[in-house]
């Protein structure tokens, strides 16, 4: 899963078959192995400061950065659903946006974040071809996920994909993302607890660390990171899943100007995550998501695109 930075682009499941775009070379500049490598993900980071690990055909692996490797299936169509019968775009039912406009933490520098989910017909998931996971445009600004795999990802809780569920910036819905909106408490359990509250404790780890070594601390991704456990504690307390978090506006972007002090940053982490576990017992979310009726969305989703229009 990939909760994170919610400013990068959506992290790559392990197993993703990807092809390098630089060669990696060694302190001397010798050339290793040449750019155009194909192997598959074996370790996804949670965020894009951190690097993928990739095992190549002949057994070596090797860590790259997310802007140095890209998906085999891109590669291969040279263009967004090229060779797919025609561009996989065209099929989107779900556009929004995501990131800090949001949250109610953006601001004139703010980039729009767009996401959503794609649902192409039933002939080219048949196809040699087949349909990729995800769709990613060059700048990594604007992405979507194909039905099936958005609703996987939900159903773990992965906080990117329910943000595209929740967030009130919606820019396209046709009817099938409707009925899909409208089964989107169907995806919120107490599963968040493990989701959110693992993931922050280990980066929170990371920071710890890389402070104590003399490093720079990455303030933006700290202040996301108190961003995802003030939303996730509201989910468990309330049952509601509430990305605004916009009356916490001026401490959480004085965190991320580096003008809040550590030991503040952390103490607020310390009783946020006293009272998500608090609140993990008490809550009204249910122990699962509801996969039954979120498969057989899915089953008349995909019956719908049989015989497209």
């Amino acid at each position: 899963m990939n909760p994170p930075d919610a400013d990068s682009p959506p992290i790559l499941s392990v197993g993703t078959q990807v092809v390098t775009r630089v060669a990696v070379r060694d302190a001397d500049g010798r050339e290793l192995r040449p750019a155009g490598g194909v192997g598959a993900i074996m370790h996804a980071p949670m965020d894009r400061e951190h690097r993928y690990r990739i095992r190549f055909a002949d057994g070596e692996s090797m860590t790259f950065r997310r802007h140095e490797i890209e998906v085999l299936s891109h590669h291969q169509e040279g263009a967004l659903g090229a060779g797919s019968g025609g561009d996989l775009r065209e099929h989107v039912i779900y556009r929004c946006i995501v990131g800090s406009r949001a949250f109610g933490l953006d601001d004139e520098g703010s980039d729009v974040d767009v996401r959503g989910i794609f649902l192409p017909p039933a002939h080219q998931h048949w196809s040699l071809t087949g349909v990729p996971e995800v769709l990613e445009s060059p700048d990594a600004d604007e992405c979507y996920w194909e039905l099936q795999r958005f609703l996987v990802l939900a159903l773990k809780a992965n906080p990117n994909i329910l943000e595209c569920l929740f967030t009130p910036l919606v820019e396209h819905c046709d009817p099938i993302a409707r009925e899909l909106l409208d089964l989107r408490r169907c995806f919120l359990s107490r599963f968040i607890h493990k989701t959110y509250n693992g993931y922050v404790l280990s980066q929170f780890r990371k920071l710890e660390k890389t402070r104590e070594g003399g490093g720079a601390i990455k303030w933006k991704h700290a202040m996301h990171l108190i961003r995802l456990l003030l939303s996730a504690e509201a989910a468990l307390k309330t049952g509601e899943l509430r990305l605004d978090v916009g009356e916490h506006r001026p401490r959480l972007l004085a965190i991320k100007r580096g003008e809040m002090a550590w030991d503040e940053v952390e103490a607020w982490r310390l009783d946020l995550q006293r009272r998500f576990d608090a609140a993990i017992g008490r809550s009204p979310l249910p122990e699962r998501p509801d996969y039954e009726r979120v498969n057989a969305f899915l089953i008349e989703a995909r019956r719908s695109r049989v015989n497209p229009r």
